[in-house]
């Protein structure tokens, strides 16, 4: 099991496990973990940027191209790439 994840997230042993790529505009989510095929370097990199196990994340809203995807973290908004949103694992908020 990757150390990138909660023991919530391994405990859960769900096989479809939702993304940030999943999140519909408006969509708030809590963040669980990272995938395990990413690189130690870029999840530091998500780390550093704020996007944490526990916090909780809204999409905001979808280039014209679908991509990049805006989101807000915290009190601020951060753009990712499609590709690396769906290394992000994620639960909804209700």
């Amino acid at each position: 099991m990757s150390h990138r994840q909660l023991a919530s997230a391994r405990a859960s042993g769900t096989s479809a496990t939702m993304t940030l790529a999943d999140l519909r505009r408006g969509d708030r989510a809590k963040v669980i973990g990272y995938g395990n095929d990413v690189a130690g370097s870029t999840a530091r990199r998500l780390f550093d940027l704020g996007i944490v196990p526990g916090i909780e994340v809204t999409m905001v809203r979808r280039a014209p191209l679908r991509d990049p995807v805006v989101f807000r973290v915290g009190d601020y908004e951060i753009a990712l790439r499609t590709a690396q949103s769906r290394c992000i694992h994620v639960e909804p908020v209700t």
